[in-house]
């Protein structure tokens, strides 16, 4: 089954360029060029993935990811942003988007990155079909990874996805520090250098829902100079 692409770019040429390329590998490709038919598109239709670029005339592509993440199903998202975009990076980022390519960028990087993301959705996909640990307890926490359900005290907690991420990630290796940037490479799939602040933000996010002391937390904990860790079962 073809993979289905989405690419919402102002640019016609370039995303008519984006198509070919992208068609060459077989992927049917649906084109939008402003904000507001890209959000009909992806309202109406099911996408693997969505090539977004932020400067989009009508609704921006911050405002677009906001809303395909507050969707049920997940959808990949491939940002496009300029050179002088960064803090729009980082809110992309931390909105949920899979990965960023910085304009102007060359054909062969952005194809190599739409593969890449598709190679981390079949991993994820093969790990869900393989996992023999389908519930996850620690304490009152319970994680359920094949359902990505989360609940404390039998309350579900409502986590974004890539809060759900994190906290699989931190609680299927109890007890083993990561770094910023090992976090960044595992769960977000790739290394944004100088982005280690979104890990930051994401785990202060995931612990303002699941511990009941932020300042001390219980799960998710901080080891000074190092990074972070999930709290060893007992």
């Amino acid at each position: 089954m073809s993979r289905r692409i989405l690419v919402i770019e102002d640019n016609q040429d370039l995303a008519r360029l984006l198509a070919l390329h992208l068609g060459d590998l077989s992927y049917a490709v649906d084109l939008a060029f402003d904000g507001a038919a890209g959000w009909a598109k992806v309202a109406k239709n099911t996408y693997d993935l969505v090539i977004l670029d932020l400067m989009l005339p009508g609704i921006d592509g911050l405002e677009i990811c906001r809303r395909i993440r507050t969707q049920p199903a997940y959808t990949a998202i491939l940002m496009l942003t300029s050179k002088s975009a960064e803090l729009d990076r980082v809110l992309g980022l931390e909105m949920g988007a899979d990965d960023y390519v910085t304009k102007p960028f060359s054909i062969r990087e952005l194809m190599a990155r739409v593969k890449a993301i598709f190679r981390r959705i079949d991993q994820l996909q093969t790990d869900k079909q393989t996992d023999r640990t389908p519930v996850i307890r620690c304490g009152d926490l319970v994680i359920e990874p094949e359902r990505r359900r989360v609940s404390l005290k039998d309350e579900t907690i409502d986590l974004t996805a890539k809060e759900f991420d994190l906290l699989l990630h931190f609680a299927r290796h109890a007890g083993r520090v990561f770094t910023r940037a090992q976090l960044l490479d595992t769960v977000w799939g790739y290394g944004h250098d100088g982005y280690e602040h979104t890990v930051n933000s994401h785990i202060n996010r995931l612990r303002a829902k699941i511990e009941k002391n932020p300042a001390q937390p219980r799960y998710v904990l901080t080891v000074w100079g190092v990074g972070y860790k999930f709290a060893e079962m007992k």
